[in-house]
């Protein structure tokens, strides 16, 4: 290279040399990296690891509402899609059949972390109990069990799981065989979803924020136990990713990923309720966008075709809620005895009609005395064992979020992604307000002095759009000394604290449970 300085004199600089092109390793690691993106490869091997430890070291049915969770998906696995009714002196009631030498795990298991000695005895009275009762045969008699909370979910997000009892039995596996196959079959599912998720963000730094919350200690505990909402977490996810990289990203989809856009705008609203209005965000994503068709001229058929998937999902939803609604007479027997037949939805419903006021007075004293609590299940109270994460956990976890959060990209700031994002906001703000009025109406006795039940869990779901909002607004971003965007030693920071966190849980769990 010849550079002029002026008329007499010249300087010659060598030509730089062309990159080495990689080989062996590093190009097969770039090849991964380009195809499925970073955030995507960690997370598959971070989650399958933490999500496998999670399903082990919980002690069967010890995870959220695990003992009716498990039989709800063994019901689906054998052809009960609907909710089943059966007596109970105590009340109304719904649930279906299990094998009684399940029923005797489920019943050890009920007693043991109800009967927790007092510390620093571990939760665990005798581990070689359940070694016993996990060893036994999966029997052919069966006994009649009560699950009227998990009977109101759909059988859609006990696919999974039903799937691994059905592998369980065919393979002819012990009690203790099927629990795991069926937990293992959940976190395959969430494995498959929340890859796809992440990899739709590929080449965008803000993938490391959805693997953030993807990551968090509460998504793989789930993940790894028995619960609807693994994959009601995993389709929250995928809508999420989905919307940011056609929305605030403005980037197109392909076409596998507009299929998974309208898939989960029909399936997230029959798994769980709160979350209808979520999933029918991806109708905000401009129609060229979308991969179906063509990108510039854009025909009615693809302005139509977000909206139908939509009103299939509206549909769904809406028939789902009608034949769930009489499951909600019987909840109150998951309260203490004093509390049977005080959980009335239509009479919470009245008084929220006609005293809208007292409803938000018990709104405000339940945020005044909870939201603490909420902030630490939001990173992880550990199933029915009711550990919470560790100090540790939540400020590395804080961290990952600070990292992922700062190196995020700018979004647009055009005006019409300006309206679509109060719109987001906005839906957000209503999902929330769902979750409130949910756990009012099907949890809480008429007259109690706070919304019970809420717990920060059901937030996840909602934290990656809620932060995107954040992101949409707030340009602040960290660079470093030279004012570049630090991406990979972030990436790095967000994996190493994730991992931290979920080492310092594990580690705490183990301790407090086991001994």
């Amino acid at each position: 290279m010849v550079i002029e300085a002026n008329e007499s004199t010249t300087i010659t600089t060598p030509e730089p040399k062309p990159a080495a092109p990689a080989t062996g390793p590093r190009r097969a690691v770039i090849g991964v990296e380009r195809r499925f993106g970073s955030a995507a490869v960690v997370f598959v091997l971070l989650a399958g690891i933490f999500g496998a430890v999670w399903s082990v070291l919980t002690p069967p049915f010890w995870g959220h509402d695990e003992i009716t969770q498990f039989g709800r998906a063994y019901q689906v696995a054998h052809g009960g899609f609907l909710p089943e009714k059966i007596h109970d002196d105590r009340g109304p009631a719904w649930g279906g059949d299990v094998p009684i030498s399940i029923d005797a795990l489920m019943s050890y298991a009920f007693q043991d972390y109800q009967d927790n000695p007092d510390e620093p005895e571990p939760m665990v009275l005798d581990p070689h109990i359940y070694d016993q009762l996990g060893a036994a045969s999966v029997s052919d008699e069966t006994k009649q069990v009560w699950f009227t909370n998990t009977a109101a979910y759909s059988p859609i997000p006990y696919l999974p799981p039903a799937a691994g009892i059905r592998v369980a039995e065919a393979l002819d596996l012990s009690v203790g065989g099927m629990v795991l196959a069926t937990r293992w079959a959940g976190l395959l599912a969430y494995l498959l979803i929340v890859g796809f998720a992440l990899r739709v963000l590929r080449g965008h730094r803000v993938q490391w924020l959805a693997f953030t919350v993807a990551v968090l200690p509460i998504a793989l505990f789930q993940a790894g136990t028995v619960t609807a909402d693994t994959v009601t977490n995993a389709l929250a996810l995928l809508v999420s990713a989905l919307v940011v990289k056609g929305l605030f990203l403005g980037e197109r989809l392909t076409k596998p990923e507009t299929v998974a856009a309208l898939a989960a705008t029909v399936l997230l609203p029959v798994c769980k309720p709160t979350y209808v209005l979520i999933a029918m965000l991806p109708v905000l994503i401009p129609a060229r966008r979308f991969g179906f068709g063509d990108g510039e001229r854009v025909a009615v058929w693809q302005r139509v075709l977000p909206w139908a998937a939509a009103g299939v999902g509206a549909v769904a939803f809406a028939v789902w809620m009608k034949i769930a609604a009489p499951t909600g007479d019987g909840m109150s027997l998951m309260r203490p005895e004093k509390q049977w037949g005080t959980v009335r939805p239509g009479d919470q419903l009245h008084g929220i009609l006609s005293d809208p006021f007292h409803f938000l007075r018990v709104f405000g004293d339940s945020i005044a005395r909870r939201d603490q609590l909420w902030f630490t299940q939001f990173f992880g109270q550990l199933g029915f064992s009711y550990v919470e994460v560790p100090a540790l956990t939540i400020l590395a976890g804080l961290l990952a979020f600070g990292m992922s959060l700062g190196v995020a990209e700018r979004f647009s700031p055009s005006g019409a992604n300006r309206r679509r994002t109060w719109l987001v906001l906005l839906t957000i703000a209503a999902s929330v307000a769902m979750i409130y009025v949910t756990l009012y109406m099907s949890f809480t006795p008429v007259g109690y002095f706070m919304i019970d039940g809420v717990q920060g869990r059901y937030f996840v779901p909602l934290a990656v759009l809620g932060l995107a909002v954040l992101l949409r607004w707030v340009p602040l971003r960290l660079t470093d000394a030279a004012g570049r965007v630090p991406a990979r030693a972030a990436a790095f920071t967000v994996v190493a604290a994730t991992s931290v966190a979920l080492i310092a849980a594990v580690v705490k769990y183990s301790t407090l449970v086991w001994g």
